[in-house]
């Protein structure tokens, strides 16, 4: 990969589809991520307006001072870049008194886990609102169009998807490239969602670097009976993911009426 191309051609692209869309610049959640922490530094490249948004919901101190780290050193760096806190623990509190109460159990673990990212969805867009500002998403490839690893709606829920064409280990090329902290380059991949220290891996059940070899010998045509052991188990819980990701990936299903029905 020609690192310093990509970025540039990134750059450019953010900066293009923000002037011509109108828009003044980007707000972006920081969550202590590499992926954030990516996205957010060429989005300020773009010498528009960013917005970094903290948004902690009963959160790791260690995501914290990881995203504090690199907003301070964003700052120093861009003069166009602007930060805010927004503590949402409450907030999340709040709704989950009002919610119905349910027995304890995984599925309503989960449920609350992706509740966590639509209430910051919201908040981030009501910045853009406020500020005339684009959303920038931090999905990779991997996470996007690979395994579904994403919240609908929630950090799925974006104007624009910066480094969706980027494996996961291409995100981390760039990030180094473009001295994101070592903390951050550092630390485990993890969505922060669950109020302990889970990683990516230990949801999915498979290192990105497996996810990643198994999205491209899928796209090479290849399917479970051509591998043994841990690569065959690997492979089929990739195809098992990506199957009943579907629905995130696809555009929304639209019941259209025959004419004669109409008419």
């Amino acid at each position: 990969m020609q690192t310093e191309k990509v970025i540039d051609h990134i750059v450019n692209w953010l900066k293009e589809y923000a002037t011509k869309a109108g828009m003044n610049g980007f707000v972006i959640g920081i969550s202590g991520g590499i992926d954030s922490a990516l996205t957010s530094t060429l989005c300020a490249k773009t010498g528009l307006r960013l917005l970094c948004v903290e948004m902690p919901i009963h959160q790791d101190e260690r995501q914290v001072a990881r995203g504090r780290e690199h907003i301070a050193q964003l700052k120093k760096r861009f003069a166009n870049v602007t930060n805010v806190e927004v503590n949402l623990t409450q907030t999340f509190e709040d709704l989950k008194v009002a919610l119905p109460a349910v027995e304890e159990s995984e599925q309503l673990n989960l449920s609350l886990a992706n509740t966590r990212a639509r209430l910051r969805m919201s908040t981030l867009y009501y910045f853009a609102g406020l500020h005339k500002y684009l959303v920038a998403g931090t999905g990779n490839k991997v996470e996007d169009f690979g395994v579904g690893f994403y919240t609908k709606y929630g950090d799925g829920g974006v104007d624009l998807s910066p480094i969706a064409d980027l494996m996961k280990s291409e995100v981390f090329k760039l990030a180094a490239a473009l001295d994101v902290p070592a903390s951050i380059l550092k630390a485990k991949p993890t969505d922060g969602l669950w109020g302990d220290d889970r990683t990516d891996e230990d949801q999915i059940g498979a290192t990105y670097d497996q996810l990643e070899w198994a999205m491209t010998q899928d796209d090479l045509g290849k399917t479970a009976a051509d591998f043994e052991g841990e690569m065959k188990r690997v492979f089929a819980l990739y195809k098992k993911l990506n199957n009943a990701n579907q629905h995130k990936m696809n555009p929304i299903p639209v019941c259209e009426i025959p004419v004669h029905l109409k008419n």
